[in-house]
């Protein structure tokens, strides 16, 4: 499994990322970036509050445990403090009794157990004395790490408003290395992970040796086999604590000192959670908020910190807290609580903050972010939707973490499902060109085998075939017209002279003739086709040149071939009249010139369509056709680095029948070949 780095307590299981967004959109302090697809932590902005922790339903985000450490520390060191956070009563609700809860942790071999709510209780005092000390000046609690880091990191401008008084878990620590010695080593166990960050700050190093979350402590109880049954019970090692085991609750700190947020007069805030923390101390920052006193925890209370091995009966965790809260505080010393309390308030539990500015240091221009949101498809204000999807709250948000390279373009969901769209049109296009391009690969293996069979069978008739012409012709001038044997020598000279004609088809289609490029006018090339056939005169024809530039470079001669043919085709398929249309048009993608050749005739089938180029099939009546038409124009067109194609309907309830011969050529068909081997 993928480590952190050093000072990196939250880290990504990549295996398990799968791009949903959830950490980004949890994030307070937006210290997740997104790099193909892949969230990552930013460790310089990231204030380890675990909100990514605990959204992440694969558990790709995780923490980093030291359960190793705690163990070699028991190993080797001879007195270990534990010092355990208020929120147990939330976290260990399947523990009847906290007696047996604190032996259980001495039988992992701890030798002090001691309650962080005693600690919680000095830090409230100190908060009452700044309130009463300092009436002009608006305080933010520091009880919890991820505030302090949120307001150093992404608020450096009201660090002054951090409470300058160290947190339960450091004021406990200072409590009991004062009644038993700077050299005891002490574990913090809790629901936070920021408080291992915490103490690994340089003005509290030697305060904490450890931090583990009680995750890690049910795994230290599961790997020893340790149960509220099989250890002895025991109570917290001195000073007990009383009032502050509520704590952990949200309001918690103000009523240890019997504080209460008053709405009247709205000199205590108190706030929890991603979303109002943030909307807090933006307005403050923005002197909207003038309260002497914001407590503010990162999570629903300490009470669902990333820690907790359960995240769920969040008010049930609420009871829990107040009912051993209630207990304690039943059976407490209230006259010894109270000297423990006026001894150690003595402490200085002061501390100091440093600004860590990671905002960015020169923020995006309006046109920069104005690009973004054009690339994003946000050309107007009324295409932000603010789906927040992207796990950002508005579109501008976005834009403005893409230029700061922290997030993707395509972590926008409109966005994707439009370019989806378009790719699948664009698969769509590519397949048909795919299957066009198999079909005219699998018609030229077959014109090609068949050119070879039609090669030699004309080479073996045609030497034969001129005999019998020749001797045809000469019994023909011999016999006079008028005897009854010149009608049939007349019909064999006709039928071999037309044998003659289709021998001569088989070879121009065999033959691979060469081709002589010249630059042709198409309006030329139009006329010179339709010359060689005598239009019908119930035929109606349409031309149309729409090219910008009219000269191409090809074979006039065999292309004069193709159009006349097509031509005449046309008017075959149109005996009770109609309309022949020829248009010429640019294709300036590609730089292609598309010749269309339409008629309004029968149409021909799906079934024909498909065999439109085999050598002998034709359409029309027998005797009126060889069927090397077709096929010798589709040489000519390929020789010409060309594509034909055929579309046609002769069904008149699908619309109008006819049919249109579609021809392309490059304009320049030698240029193409030499990009294509550069390609």
């Amino acid at each position: 499994m993928e480590q952190p780095a050093h000072n990196q307590f939250i880290y990504t299981v990549k295996d398990r990322c799968k791009v949903c967004y959830t950490c980004v959109r949890e994030c307070p302090a937006k210290a997740i970036k997104i790099v193909n697809g892949q969230a990552e932590i930013i460790p310089s902005r990231c204030i380890a509050c675990g909100n990514c922790v605990k959204v992440c339903s694969r558990d790709a985000k995780m923490f980093a445990f030291a359960i190793d450490k705690v163990k070699k520390l028991l190993r080797e060191e001879k007195e270990v403090a534990a010092i355990v956070a208020p929120s147990i009563a939330a976290e260990f609700t399947d523990i009847s009794d906290y007696h047996a809860f604190v032996g259980m942790i001495r039988a992992l071999g701890f030798k002090y157990v001691n309650e962080v709510a005693f600690g919680a209780e000095l830090v409230a005092n100190k908060y009452q004395e700044l309130l009463h000390n300092n009436p002009d000046h608006s305080y933010i609690s520091t009880s919890c790490p991820s505030i302090v880091s949120f307001v150093e990191k992404h608020h450096p401008q009201i660090v002054s408003a951090l409470a300058p008084v160290v947190s339960p878990m450091v004021a406990t620590a200072m409590v009991i290395k004062k009644m038993h010695g700077e050299d005891l080593k002490i574990v913090f166990i809790g629901p936070c992970i920021a408080k291992k960050g915490e103490a690994a700050r340089d003005q509290f190093k030697g305060r904490i040796d450890e931090v583990i979350s009680f995750i890690e402590l049910r795994r230290m109880f599961s790997e020893k086999g340790l149960t509220e049954f099989n250890v002895e019970p025991s109570d917290f090692d001195p000073p007990i604590a009383g009032k502050g085991a509520v704590f952990p609750i949200s309001g918690g700190m103000l009523q240890t000192v019997d504080l209460e947020e008053d709405y009247i007069k709205g000199e205590i805030v108190v706030a929890e959670g991603r979303q109002d923390i943030i909307e807090v101390l933006r307005e403050f920052e923005e002197g909207y908020l003038e309260a002497k006193m914001f407590d503010l925890l990162c999570c629903n209370g300490c009470i669902n910190g990333p820690g907790m091995s359960h995240r769920h009966q969040f008010f049930n965790k609420r009871k829990s807290i107040s009912n051993f809260a209630k207990r304690k505080f039943d059976q407490l010393d209230v006259e010894e609580w109270k000297r423990n309390l006026d001894t150690f308030l003595k402490l200085d539990l002061s501390r100091t903050f440093r600004i860590d500015d990671q905002r960015s240091p020169k923020p995006p221009s309006k046109d920069e972010i104005r690009e973004v949101l054009k690339d994003l498809g946000k050309e107007v204000a009324e295409d932000e939707l603010n789906c927040g999807a992207c796990g950002y709250d508005t579109c501008y948000d976005h834009a403005v973490a893409i230029l700061k390279g922290i997030a993707e373009i395509e972590m926008c969901l409109p966005y994707t499902i439009d370019k989806l769209h378009e790719y699948i049109k664009e698969l769509d296009i590519s397949n048909k060109n795919l299957e066009s391009t198999r079909a005219a690969l699998k018609q030229s293996e077959k014109l090609a085998s068949m050119g070879q069979l039609a090669a030699g069978i004309a080479h073996e008739v045609n030497n034969p075939l001129g005999v019998v012409i020749m001797y045809s012709h000469i019994l023909l001038d011999e016999v006079d017209p008028g005897s009854p044997i010149f009608r049939d020598l007349k019909l064999i000279v006709e039928q071999a002279d037309r044998c003659k004609k289709i021998v001569g088809g088989l070879l121009n289609f065999a033959r691979k003739s060469k081709v002589l490029m010249i630059q042709v006018n198409v309006n030329r090339l139009i006329k010179d086709s339709l010359r060689t056939m005598v239009l019908p005169t119930n035929i109606k024809l349409m031309v149309q040149v729409r090219t910008k530039d009219p000269n191409i470079e090809c074979d006039h001669d065999q292309m004069v071939q193709v159009f006349g043919n097509l031509f005449k085709n046309a008017a075959d398929a149109m005996p009770n009249g109609g309309t022949l249309k020829v248009t010429v048009d640019d294709n300036s993608a590609s730089g292609e010139v598309i010749f269309e050749v339409s008629d309004t005739g029968t149409g021909i089938s799906q079934e024909n369509q498909e065999r439109m180029f085999e050598p002998f099939f034709t359409t029309k009546e027998k005797g009126k056709g060889t069927g090397l038409g077709l096929p010798i124009i589709y040489g000519i067109v390929k020789m010409h680095r060309g594509a034909i194609k055929v579309e046609s309907n002769n069904d008149p309830s699908k619309g109008e029948t006819g049919t249109t011969f579609v021809v392309t050529v490059p304009r320049k068909p030698q240029e193409m070949d030499e990009k294509q081997a550069i390609a």
